[in-house]
């Protein structure tokens, strides 16, 4: 991992400032499974304490409004639902290297821009992270409700443990509230 400093210079003074880890939730929270990200995220929210190097955010769908999240973070956790083959509910590990070779479609919706544009935005302003991980879903239904399927819902916790394992991993100490 590659967490170096970025420095700027600023009334004639170099500033450095160091790149948080992230942690991204995102999703339609009421559109039942197309939320699963947002709910890991609340979950881990709600039952963790973490320390100020950790950035966690209900990134939603926001689109662009995430770039300069994904600019003060590296590396970053991405939890979202995937729309691929397979059976509703099955867990799905990806690395940016597996997104930018397009072995998965990294938005649920046409209308949202996709994840992947985002991050060569951030490139082109030498902003972008290096490490990008993302903790997906099958979505099951895509109704409107802001409650997750029941296949779903078993997978919420189970994906908060492992984001909470590669914290651990990387020497981040987290406390249960």
């Amino acid at each position: 991992m590659n967490n170096k400093p970025r420095v700027f210079s600023g009334a004639g003074h170099p500033m450095i400032i160091e790149k948080k880890i992230g942690i991204a939730g995102i999703g339609n929270f009421i559109l039942r499974d197309e939320g699963f990200g947002v709910h890991v995220v609340h979950y881990l929210q709600e039952n963790y304490s973490f320390p100020d190097k950790v950035e966690i955010q209900d990134v939603g769908t926001a689109g662009i409004y995430m770039a300069p999240f994904l600019e003060e973070c590296d590396p970053i956790f991405v939890i979202d639902v995937v729309d691929i083959e397979g059976e509703p509910g099955e867990f799905h590990f990806y690395t940016l290297d597996d997104v930018k070779a397009g072995n998965f479609q990294t938005r649920m919706s046409p209308h949202q821009l996709g994840l992947l544009e985002i991050l060569e935005v951030s490139k082109l302003r030498d902003a972008a992270p290096e490490h990008v991980e993302f903790y997906t879903v099958i979505p099951k239904e895509l109704e409107e409700s802001i409650e997750l399927s029941d296949v779903v819902e078993k997978r919420k916790v189970e994906v908060a443990e492992m984001i909470l394992a590669r914290l651990a991993e990387l020497g981040v100490e987290v406390t249960r509230k």
